[in-house]
Order: C-alpha cells, then structure tokens, then sequence
C-alpha cells in the first residue's frame, strides 16, 4: 500500500470534489479522499496504478492534478483570491448603475438602455467567464451545478436583452422600463434584463470571493510551523565557531546555543547547563533543566546558560517536523463541509433546465408566439438562478465575522459553522489557556517569626540576578509588592539547586532543600509541610536562607487565569463537556482542574498524544472543539470538529484553528461558540428563504403568469430579505 498526494485544480464547489473522488475510486485497488478546501487529493494505492494514471483519471473528469510542489513565488503570483478580488471589483462597479437606472424610471435618459448594454457585457462575458467556462466544462462530462444554472441565467437574460435592444422595440429611444410587480401574458420584446444578468454575477462573484479568502489560510498552519525553527546556527568546526544556515547541519555537527537563543535542531547536550522551554512542543510550563547527556529538542528556547550540542537528527527527522507531518495529516483527513446549495445542486439544477425547455416547448406548442415562449423560458431561468443562494453565506459570514471581530473573535470560514451546532465535548489545553502560561509568585510561607516583606525583599533581590523563568517570577512577584530590590553581590549559579550571594551583608541561599543542605541549614517542620503541599499540588517551591537558618519558602505556579472558572461554567451551559489536556504533569493538572471546575483530565501527553485523545473522542462519538495556544495543540486543533486558539498564543495554534480568540480570555471561546451556533442559524434560514422563493415562483414562471421582469424584481427582493436577516447578527452581544 503507497500513499500519493495530488494538487487538484478547477473544482468550484464541493460537488466538484466529490466527482473527482468518486473518479479515482473507480480505478482498481485505489481509496482516495479529496479535500475541496485544501484542493488536494490523498490516495492509497494498493494495486500497480501508477501517478501518471491517477492524473489522467482526475483530467478525463474535467479538473487538473500535478504532484504537490513547493512554488511559494508562483503560488503567491497566480493568487486566486487576488484575481477573484479583482473581478469582484470590475463587476460591482460597472454593475451598480445597471441596477440603479433598472429600478429608478426617473432616472432613465435617452439611450440608457444601451449605456446599460455596454456595461453589463462586460461584466455577464467577462467577470463572469470563469461561471460560463465550468458550465462549458461539465457539460462537457455530462453533468450540471450551480455554475451551469448561473451561466444559462445571465446569458439567457443578456441573449434576451441583446434580442430585444437590436431587433425588438426596446432600443428606441425615450424607452423607459417602468419598476412593477405586474403579471401579464407579454410578448417581452420591450423589456430588457441587464440589471438581473450583471447583479446574479456580482452577487456570485461575492460569494465566491469570501470563500476563496478563507480557503487561502488552509496551509497557512504548515508554513508557520515551520516558520518556527531557527534560521542561523553558531556550528563548531575544528574549534572555531561559525554561523551557517540551520538548513546546512548535519548529523554529528557540535552546535552553539547560547541564552535566548533557539536551539537548531534536535540533539544530545555535551556540555553546558542550563533551563530550556519546551512549552511549544510539550505543553510544560516550567523549563526543563538539562546537562551533558541530555536530549534538546530543535526550536526549543535555551533560556539561561551556554550549550554545546551535538545534532542527532536534522530536516524531516526533527521533532519539528514530525509535528508539521501531524498538521498536514489532520488537514487532509477532515472533510470539508458541504453547503446545502451544492448538495440540492446534482437535483435542482437539472430539474430548472428541464423545467425551462419545457415551458418554452409548450408555448410553442400552444401556438403562444416565439416572443412569449421565450420569455416564460427566460423567467424560469432567472427566478430559479441562484442569486439569494450565492448571498445567504456570505452576508451572514461578513455581519457575523465583523460584529465577532469587534467582540475578539475572529471566524475564518463558513466551514467552521456547522460543526459548532453539533460540538458536545470541549477539550482544553492548561497552558496559555486555562492558565496564564508563564511563571507566577503565588505564595509566600515564612517560618516563625520571620516577616514575609522581608524574606521576599531579600530573596526577589538575589534571584533578580538570575535569568532562569522561577528566578524571574520571585524577582517579579517581590518588585511590584514591594518596589525597588537592593543590589547584590556574590552571585552564584549552582546549576540544577539554585542561587546563591550576598544581599544587605546576609549570605543568602535559594533553591532545592539540597543546596540548604549542602551548607548545613535544615528546614523547620512547617516549612517542609509547606514545600510538599506545594508539590503535590504540581507547583514549584524554592527554600530561602540566610545567616544559616532557613528563613521562608516561596512557591511558584502558572498561575489560573481568573476568569477561566466562570468561562468553563458558560462552556457548561451551552451543553459541552470539559476535559484538561496537557503535557505537563499529573498533579498540576488536577490542581488546576479542580481550582476551575474541570471533572476529567488527561496529563503528561505529548502533542501527537493530543491527536490520539481527539480522534479516540471523536471515535466515540463525541464531536469535539479543542481550545489551545501552543505549537504542541496545532495538530490537535485541526483534527478537532472546532479549534479554537487563544490569540495570545503561537501563530501557529491560531493559523491551525477554526475560531480564533483575540483577547486570550477563555469567555470568548463560549461567546465564539455561541456566535458561531447564530451565524449558521442564520445561514440555514436564509438558504431556506431563498429556495423557498425560488421553488414557489417556478410554476408561476413556467405558467407564463411571471414575466422576466417580476422574476428579477423577486429575485431582488428575496436578496433584499436575505441581507436583512444577517444584518441581524450585529445585535449579537457578548455575555456579561
């Protein structure tokens, strides 16, 4: 069994996709999945099928396949999104008038309908190719889509216009075509339908350009992964350091990292110490402290210390990449949601063109005149063209994506929606998300009779001189209690126990109970209770002494952020069930459970851990959102039903999520939910409208009681209704 990947191009709508799918599937020993949003094919070959056929396959269905290729400038040069903009443009601004001078009599002068002509060809022939060309090409392979309807209504009604302008009586001049909704047998030589062929293709083109916007971001989340690595490395070569690509290590190679700096690939410590971050690929609060001997994981943070390292994998054999492969795997394996109009599309659209050749075979055939068989064939075209169906997501995913963005909620799609209404478990990451994701003083304990001011002045002004991320919250939490610290002298490193020096004449010690020990301090009884309560509950406590007594202990924790307890209470309240999922250990995690209400927690996972959990809930039944901030949640983000990243996170959380949370408060994940959940009610109601006035008027249409022009003042109208009901969502509010 081989897998083969394949860049699809041409497909329009999801209906697309499953064509090609269904294509590939019928060649022997293949499985194949298209993802319309990522316009890629994953195919597992079990036979002798070779990519050359699997190619020609996806061609003889009417699309374009080649073999994935990194072409960043090409891609960036043949934007989609760009050329769709620019369309957009084009037909809205030649459009307009044709509309207006439509609707307004008082504004028709003399020849306005050929100033209309001249306006709308452009926009009908031009802007809208790209309709007329897919219609082409189905019909071509023998099936029809919204495409199909869209291009025989705007040419049907610009053909009809055409007809009428040249060789009926509507090109005479002083004609002027009166707005109103009247019902009459007319022959139809006088009326033109300029306004409803460039407005059904402006309409259109916008909602195809709101969805090639946020289909653009689906790789997003790759190329920032791998954004994340270092770019330079300081390398050891006979002795001598020099800075060469990171790109150009090789297994063996030493490798300088020194504070603050990332560490450029994995490795094995051999020499140096120092604390290093791992929150981006394990989920860790506290930096884990490494020396000779140790494994280092590539774009991890050194955060105090001078390394050496020997690299033991490079490229595609990183940890960094193998996280990349996960991302790129959970994109390919979620299916795209399909719309309703693409799904009715495969029955509704072949039922409308039978429908109007019906109609104009029966008024020829009842002697009715060519002029009104035509006319009524018309008007079955155009009431049925999708006008409403191609603004129904898009306005309501431009009012609600606008009023989520002035609330911190940014929606990236209309994929993203469904999924919201069905989420049941809502999994959260504990670092960056429940909690603040960086290191906190949270408590100070003092033995008998000594003050708490004090201990945290002396030992906040010895750990000011270190750069290890403990050492900085003690110095932090001691400035803003207390202000200026006083200087120190003597400082001392002892790696892996902590600190030592000379602060206001007092040699102090802080750290691990051994390096108390090692100068022969014992910690009194409460003091020891103190540091295994700290312990047990996941948090880190450094021991203070000065003058050979122990004088306080300092616990330090990634602080819960306060409003997490009451947003897991809203989660609750819209019927989700909460699970902690972190990488960091057991008993930190049930503490920060339980301090905000979380009943089930999952704990020392690593980030392909976090796919597994997501998949084994899902496998379950469950549909599942997933909230997280870090590197280490971006797989699991995708392949949740709903991702969510808090904004204050990683790019790369947030360029892998679905929803992503501007102000880094997790309240905002139960507003996202519950503006989400509004913005698809909205959608449904108004594909449901917009049907509705196009499945009701079509017998009225094909009876020839609805003349071209009422169909497009109907059309209008239920556009009109459409936009006003998503206007609706910016009443939307936050929760108190």
């Amino acid at each position: 069994m081989s897998t083969v990947d394949l860049d699809i191009g041409g497909m329009t709508c999801a209906s697309c996709a499953m064509r090609v799918e269904k294509k590939l599937n019928k060649l022997d020993g293949v499985t194949a999945t298209v993802n319309y949003a990522t316009e890629k094919a994953r195919i597992s070959v079990a036979g002798d099928v070779g990519t050359a056929q699997l190619i020609e396959a996806v061609e003889s269905a009417g699309y374009t396949a080649r073999v994935p290729q990194p072409e960043p400038q090409a891609e960036a040069a043949a934007d989609p999104v760009r050329t769709l903009r620019d369309r957009l443009i084009l037909s809205a601004v030649l459009s307009v008038p044709v509309i207006v001078l439509a609707m307004v009599p008082a504004w028709q002068f003399d020849y306005w309908q050929w100033l209309s002509l001249t306006l709308a060809a452009p926009v009908v022939l031009g802007a809208g190719f790209p309709f007329h060309q897919a219609a082409w090409t189905n019909l071509r392979h023998g099936a029809a889509t919204m495409d199909t309807l869209i291009s025989m209504g705007t040419l049907a009604a610009l053909g009809w216009s055409v007809y009428a302008l040249f060789w009926g009586t509507a090109g005479m001049p002083g004609m002027t075509h009166p707005f109103e909704l009247t019902i009459s047998r007319g022959g139809g030589a006088g009326d033109i339908y300029l306004e409803v062929a460039a407005g059904v293709t402006t309409f259109i083109l916008a909602g195809r350009y709101f969805e090639a916007r946020s289909k653009r971001r689906a790789g997003a989340a790759l190329r920032a992964l791998l954004e994340l690595g270092a770019k330079e490395v300081s390398v050891l070569r006979d002795g001598v350091e020099r800075r060469i690509p990171a790109a150009d290590l090789a297994v063996g190679d030493l490798f300088v990292v020194r504070p603050g700096e990332k560490i450029a690939t994995d490795g094995v410590v051999t020499e140096g110490a120092s604390a290093v971050d791992r929150s981006m690929l394990t989920g860790e609060s506290v930096p884990v402290e490494v020396s000779a001997g140790d494994d280092v994981a590539g774009a991890t943070v050194n955060a105090h210390g001078r390394l050496v390292v020997r690299a033991t994998r490079v490229g595609a054999d990183t940890q960094l990449a193998q996280l990349a492969k996960l991302v790129e795997d959970a994109q390919n394996g979620k299916a795209e949601v399909q719309r309703l109009a693409d799904r009715v599309s495969g029955i509704f659209v072949p039922i409308v063109i039978g429908l109007a050749v019906a109609t104009l075979g029966f008024w020829l055939g009842t002697g009715g005149g060519a002029a009104a068989a035509f006319a009524a064939g018309v008007a079955v075209l155009i009431i049925a063209c999708p006008c409403a169906l191609g603004l129904a997501t898009p306005t309501a995913l431009l009012v609600g994506t606008g009023r989520g963005a002035q609330l911190g909620i940014i929606i990236k799609g209309p994929q993203v929606l469904e999924s919201t209404r069905r989420v049941d478990t809502v999994v959260l990451d504990k670092t960056g998300t429940v909690t603040t994701g960086t290191m906190t003083l949270v408590e100070v304990v003092t033995a008998e009779g000594e003050s708490e001011d004090e201990v945290l002045r002396l030992a906040g002004a010895l750990e000011d001189a270190s750069e290890h991320p403990i050492a900085r919250a003690v110095a932090d939490g001691a400035r803003s209690r207390l202000g200026a610290l006083p200087a120190v002298e003597g400082f001392r490193n002892v790696e892996g126990l902590g600190v030592q020096g000379v602060v206001d004449g007092r040699g102090l010690l802080a750290g691990r109970p051994r390096l108390l020990a090692d100068w022969s301090v014992v910690l009194p009884p409460s003091l020891v209770v103190a540091m295994e309560r700290a312990e047990g509950a996941g948090r880190t406590a450094v021991a203070v002494a000065w003058d050979g007594a122990a004088r306080g202990v300092l616990v330090v924790a990634d602080a819960v952020k306060p409003t997490s307890a009451a947003a897991i209470a809203r989660l609750r309240g819209l019927g989700l069930t909460p699970i902690l999922l972190t990488g960091d250990n057991e008993a930190t995690a049930r503490s920060v459970a339980r301090e905000v209400g979380i009943g089930e927690v999952i704990a020392e996972v690593l980030p392909a851990d976090k796919v597994d959990v997501v998949k084994r809930l899902q496998s379950e039944g469950k549909v599942v959102a997933m909230v997280g901030d870090g590197v280490n949640d971006a797989a699991a983000l995708t392949q949740a039903d709903l991702g969510l990243a808090m904004g204050t996170g990683t790019d790369v959380a947030i360029e892998a999520s679905d929803l992503t949370l501007v102000r880094g408060d997790l309240n905002a994940a139960a507003d996202a939910i519950r503006l989400a959940r509004r913005t698809l009610s909205t959608i449904k109601g108004n594909l449901f409208w917009a049907f509705g006035y196009n499945v009701a008027a079509l017998p009225l249409a094909a009876a020839g009681l609805l003349n071209p022009m009422l169909a497009g003042a109907a059309m209008a109208f239920s556009s009109v209704f459409v936009v006003s009901n998503s206007l609706r969502l910016r009443r939307f509010r936050a929760a108190a």
